[in-house]
C-alpha cells in the first residue's frame, strides 16, 4: 500500500484556506509527515525521532500497526486500511490542565470531519462516533517540566478501510449507500485528522477553556445517557472543565450529581 504525500500536503493546504471557524486565525502551517509501512506503534515512533532531535511538529503515519497504544495500557494490532497517525505538538499547559488537550484534540478532529459532511459526535471522553459505532479513538502522551506540559504526541486512530469490530464503523461502509463521497482517500483524512488536531489545540488558545468545553458539549452523544452507578439510576448531564463527566443520581424523594474522571467508568456503546 503506496501513500502520496503531495496529495496530503495539497489537502492540508486546501483546508487551511477554510474559514471553519471565523473567529480562528488561520495561521496553521502544514505539519511535516513521514510514512512508514508498518511499526509496533505509531506514539513510540514519533518519541524515538523527538528524542534524535526531530523539531515539533511533526507527524508519523503507519499503514500498519503491530501493537499499537490504547486507552489504559491497551495494545492491538491495527491491519492495512486504517488511519494510524501521531502528531507531535509543542504545547504550554499548567500540568493539571491534560484535560484540556484532550477535549480541544477530540473537538478539533470532529469539527473538521463535521465539515466534511460526516456527522461526527464525541463520546466522552474522545472516542470518534458515527451512526452510533465508534469510527476512531485517540490516545494522548505528555511530557512536563517544572509543573507545566511541554510536548505531546497525539495518536489517532480512524477506521478507512480496515477490518472493524461490531461496535464499529468504517468510512468505507458508511460511504456505500451515500451519495456524495466527501473523502476520496487515506491521504486526505490524515491531512484532515492532523490539522484537526492543530486547529483544535490553537482554537483552545484563542477562546479558552469555557469557550471550548460549550462546543465540546455541542457534539458530546453522551450528554442524556442513562448509566447504573451502585444500584442507583443515573443520567449524564454534562462535563466539568476538568474533563469528569458528570452524572445526575434519582432515587426517591432526592437526586444528588456525582463526577468521574476518565478511566472510572465506561459508558459503553
Amino acid at each position: 500500500m503506496s501513500f502520496n504525500l503531495q496529495l496530503y500536503q495539497e489537502t492540508w493546504l486546501k483546508i487551511a484556506r477554510i474559514a471553519i471557524i471565523n473567529t480562528l486565525s488561520n495561521n496553521i502551517q502544514t505539519i511535516p509527515l513521514r510514512v512508514f509501512d508498518s511499526l509496533t506503534s505509531s506514539n513510540t515512533k514519533l518519541w524515538e525521532l523527538i528524542d534524535r532531535g526531530t523539531p515539533t511538529p511533526t507527524a508519523v503515519i503507519a499503514l500498519q500497526q503491530t501493537a499499537g497504544k490504547g486507552q489504559w495500557g491497551n495494545s492491538w494490532v491495527s491491519s492495512g486500511g486504517g488511519l494510524y497517525l501521531s502528531v507531535a505538538l509543542d504545547i504550554d499547559l499548567d500540568i493539571n490542565h491534560s484535560s484540556h488537550l484532550v477535549m480541544a484534540t477530540a473537538w478539533g478532529i470532529a469539527t473538521v470531519l463535521r465539515y466534511y459532511q460526516l456527522p461526527v459526535t464525541i463520546k466522552w471522553s474522545n472516542d470518534l462516533i458515527l451512526d452510533n459505532r465508534k469510527l476512531g479513538g485517540i490516545k494522548i502522551e505528555t511530557r512536563n517540566h517544572k509543573k507545566k506540559l511541554i510536548k505531546a504526541v497525539i495518536g489517532v486512530g480512524i477506521n478507512w478501510h480496515n477490518p472493524i469490530p461490531n461496535v464499529g464503523i468504517n468510512l468505507k461502509s458508511y460511504y456505500q449507500n451515500k451519495a456524495i463521497k466527501s473523502i476520496n482517500s487515506l491521504e486526505e483524512l490524515t491531512a484532515i485528522a492532523s490539522y484537526g488536531i492543530s486547529f483544535g489545540y490553537q482554537y483552545y488558545l484563542s477562546v479558552g477553556i469555557e469557550q471550548l468545553l460549550a462546543n465540546y458539549l455541542a457534539i458530546l452523544n453522551s450528554i442524556g445517557k442513562q448509566v447504573i452507578i451502585n444500584n442507583s439510576l443515573g443520567e449524564v448531564i454534562g462535563v466539568t472543565q476538568d474533563g469528569k463527566i458528570k452524572i445526575q443520581l434519582r432515587s426517591p424523594g432526592a437526586s444528588s450529581t456525582i463526577t468521574f474522571a476518565p478511566g472510572q467508568i465506561s459508558l459503553g456503546y
